[in-house]
């Protein structure tokens, strides 16, 4: 188990998607932000059963950076009830791994061909 997790949220607008996932990526609160579009949503919000089509952010972050993204998609995102899920990282690449971790703690740049994290 790694101590890095993909938040989900979704949003919108294609324009929504992007002004958020800069955001965190800006804030060096998320490593990277795909952006995955379009989908198709269907829930039930106040009793109701509804349908949207959505941006889904899939963010790649650290665990101890959770509360900051979940601050700043709560405080920037158009919706009432933002989604953000945490899943964790198992396992990965260890060279993506560590250039995720460098892009966290404000290093940047690729990894040694060999390092791991």
């Amino acid at each position: 188990m790694t101590d890095k997790i993909v938040v989900l949220s979704t949003c919108g607008s294609a324009a929504e998607a992007e002004r958020l996932a800069r955001r965190l990526v800006e804030a060096r609160a998320a490593a990277c932000v795909n952006i995955v579009a379009p989908v198709r949503s269907i829930y039930r919000w106040k009793g109701v059963i509804e349908q949207a089509e959505e941006w889904l952010l899939v963010v790649k972050t650290s665990r101890a950076k959770f509360d900051r993204v979940r601050a700043e998609l709560e405080a920037a995102h158009s919706y009432e009830l933002p989604e953000v899920l945490a899943l964790p990282v198992v396992e990965g690449s260890p060279n993506y791994l560590a250039w995720l971790a460098g892009e966290l703690a404000g290093e940047g740049g690729a990894p040694e061909e060999n390092s791991v994290a």
